[in-house]
């Protein structure tokens, strides 16, 4: 039995793998306000509810954490969003629990997740595109998970598909999260709503409250113009960045993850055509699109799975 625990910015949740079944879902608050001390508390105590009365059978503990990971020490090098530098999680996790800790990015564990369990257990290789506020993702290889040096590779969301284009949080321009994030998505759609030709999209966002990536296929539904254009630009984006890692890694799946995902074919069938009208050596060696399907139990699968390979000495 290993505990998988998917740590983020609101919540960590954990819970227990044995024999390819998760049992003893748990959840516990995480806020940038608390010490680094405090949250690794939490953590202990996540752990230690999953397990329940067979805690003491857990063979390790596997974390997909935010930020930039060092794998080999098991320390989170930074985490912007909560202010962490350099932060022993490993450590102070294993002191607190007694139990072996093994740490990568969340984006890679959800990436072994869906390779393991999900969308993609039955390809050898596979890309998971992760589609949130930012753009994230993990690369699996012959089954193996690719983390690059100190774990530092699979920034998908920071390949650049327009020189000179919107600036970056990275520093960069033209960088595919600028584009196809839910974040950019929403900044294109108040933009088209200001417009003359934003009427529709008005409408929709006065009924909901909100604008968020709903809006658009909503507004796509009703035949809205300026929505058709901004979904035209936004799939073009996002092919871009498949194929580009098509040419790259040429997988035999790439996988779309994120609360977009869940419009199914509305987004992947025009996505798949874009791709492969434009999709080098198509009939030689295809590829396919598919939506993730673990959804938020992706993470704690693959940090599971992570720290049950690397236990027994594999990758």
């Amino acid at each position: 039995m290993i505990i998988g625990i998917d740590l983020g910015g609101m919540s960590a949740k954990g819970a227990c793998l044995e024999g390819g079944k998760l049992f003893g879902r748990s959840t516990v608050k995480t806020s940038a306000k608390e010490s680094f001390s405090e949250t690794v508390r939490r953590l202990a105590a996540l752990a230690r509810t999953c397990g329940g009365k067979k805690f003491e059978e857990a063979e390790a503990i596997g974390i997909g954490s935010p930020g930039v990971i060092d794998g080999e020490t098991g320390t989170i090098v930074e985490w912007t969003n909560f202010g962490w530098k350099n932060a022993p999680l490993k450590q102070l996790l294993e002191e607190q629990t007694g139990k072996q800790v093994f740490l990568l990015n969340d984006a890679n564990a959800a990436a072994l997740g869906e390779a393991t369990f999900g969308a993609g257990k039955n390809f050898e290789s596979s890309v998971l595109i992760t589609l949130g506020t930012g753009v994230g993702g993990g690369i699996i290889l012959d089954g193996k998970l690719f983390e690059g040096n100190k774990g530092a590779g699979g920034e998908i969301g920071h390949m650049v598909i327009r020189e000179g284009g919107r600036r970056c949080n990275c520093g960069r321009r033209g960088c595919l999260e600028c584009y196809v994030s839910v974040r950019a998505l929403i900044s294109d759609l108040k933009r088209a709503q200001r417009g003359e030709s934003g009427e529709i999209l008005r409408q929709i966002a006065q009924e909901r409250g909100c604008v968020d990536g709903k809006t658009l296929f909503l507004a796509l539904d009703r035949g809205d113009g300026a929505a058709q254009n901004i979904f035209r630009r936004y799939i073009a984006s996002l092919g871009e960045g498949i194929l580009n890692l098509a040419n790259l890694l040429r997988p035999q799946a790439v996988l779309i993850g994120g609360g977009i995902s869940a419009q199914g074919e509305k987004l992947l069938s025009p996505l798949r055509e874009y791709v492969e009208e434009r999709l080098y050596l198509r009939n030689f060696a295809p590829m396919e699109i598919l939506a993730a399907s673990l959804q938020n139990d992706a993470g704690i699968y693959g940090a599971a799975e992570f720290a049950r390979r690397k236990r027994n000495g594999g990758t």
